[in-house]
């Protein structure tokens, strides 16, 4: 085991490689970032929680939402880049329902951890 002190700072590289042995890899990073950026929206996160309850097209979420059905269309862009909605096309209309069950862990666990008591 290698130790090296920096200005009073000991550095351990037994630590420092297995963690460097597990860092996510340029394209992973790249998706987990845009997923981020996606949820830092309050809108996009209003209509995430939207489509938790229900399959539902762009104008029922502007409605639901009081936005316009351009203002909604855009967000939803950005939900379906960062792989987050799926559309499924009927006739004209299409639809958006959440990507999969990992969507709605995310938010269980974030409304989990907003909503505990800090001590």
């Amino acid at each position: 085991m290698n130790n090296y002190q920096c200005e009073s700072i000991i550095i351990h590289d037994d630590a420092i490689k297995e963690v460097q042995k597990h860092l996510l890899n340029s394209y992973d990073l790249d998706r987990v970032s845009l997923l981020f950026k996606a949820l830092s929206d309050p809108t996009r996160i209003k209509i995430l929680f939207a489509l938790e309850k229900q399959e539902l097209c762009v104008c029922d979420i502007a409605v639901i939402l009081k936005m316009t059905q351009s203002a909604i269309s855009h967000q939803l862009k950005t939900l379906r880049q960062a792989d987050l909605v799926r559309p499924r096309k009927e006739g004209k209309t299409v639809f958006y329902k959440i990507a999969d069950e990992h969507i709605h862990l995310i938010f269980s666990q974030a409304l989990v951890h907003v909503k505990e008591k800090k001590r």
